[in-house]
C-alpha cells in the first residue's frame, strides 16, 4: 500500500516542436522522464485537452498529464481532470521551471503561491494553492525584462544537460515519495543536490 496519495503528476510546458526544448517546458521532460521509467505512453486526450499516461510506480497507479493549451492556460486541463477523477489537490504535484533556484536545482514543496509563473497562475484560481509542487531551476537571467526570452529559448548545452540531470534525479525519488512520503523523498533529493552542487 502506498504510503503517500499522489494520484495525479502534472508537467507544466508549451505545446509544439518549437518549444520542446526550451527551459520553460522542464515540467514536460519531467513527465517524459516518468512515462519512459514506469512503461507509460503519452496518448491524446482531447476530453481533457492534454496528453496522458496511466503507470504504476510501485505499488501505487498515478495519473501523469501535460496540459496541451499554452502554459498561461494550463489551468483548464488540468482542473478538467481533477474534476473527473475527483483528484484532491493535495493528491497532485505539479512539476515547473524555476527561475528563483539555480540551474539543476530541484525543490519539493507542499503548497504556495505562484511566485510570478504563469502556468501557476492559472492552476491556483482552478484548484486551490495545497497542491506540490517539483521546482526545477533553470537560472534566472539577471534582469526581469529578459525572462520571456530566457525561458523560451534553449539553454547552452551544458546547462540544458545539468537540468536534465536534476530532472533524472527528481524522477529517481517518486517511488520513495509515493512509498515512504514527502520528508523522506525530500531529504533524499535535497541531501543529494547539495552534494551535486558542491
Amino acid at each position: 500500500m502506498a504510503e503517500f496519495p499522489l494520484k495525479l503528476i502534472v508537467g507544466l510546458g508549451n505545446p509544439g516542436d518549437e518549444y520542446a526544448r526550451t527551459r520553460h517546458n522542464a515540467g514536460f521532460w519531467f513527465i517524459d522522464e516518468l512515462a519512459a521509467r514506469h512503461g507509460g505512453e503519452m496518448r491524446n486526450d482531447r476530453r481533457h485537452r492534454g496528453e496522458t499516461a496511466r503507470v504504476r510506480i510501485g505499488d501505487a497507479e498515478v495519473l501523469l498529464l501535460r496540459p496541451m493549451q499554452y502554459m498561461n492556460r494550463s489551468g483548464a486541463p488540468v482542473g478538467s481532470i481533477a474534476d473527473f477523477y475527483k483528484i484532491d489537490v493535495g493528491s497532485i504535484l505539479v512539476a515547473h521551471d524555476e527561475l528563483d533556484l539555480p540551474v539543476g536545482t530541484v525543490r519539493l514543496k507542499e503548497g504556495g503561491g505562484h511566485g510570478g509563473h504563469n502556468g501557476l497562475r492559472d492552476l491556483i484560481p482552478r484548484i486551490g494553492e495545497g497542491f506540490w509542487r517539483l521546482r526545477i531551476g533553470i537560472g534566472h537571467p539577471g534582469e526581469k525584462s529578459e525572462v520571456v526570452d530566457y525561458v523560451l529559448t534553449r539553454a547552452p548545452a551544458s546547462e540544458d544537460a545539468t537540468i536534465r540531470a536534476a530532472v533524472a534525479a527528481a524522477a529517481e525519488v517518486v517511488p520513495l515519495l509515493l512509498a515512504e512520503g514527502p520528508q523522506k523523498a525530500m531529504h533524499k533529493l535535497h541531501s543529494e543536490q547539495r552534494e551535486a552542487n558542491r
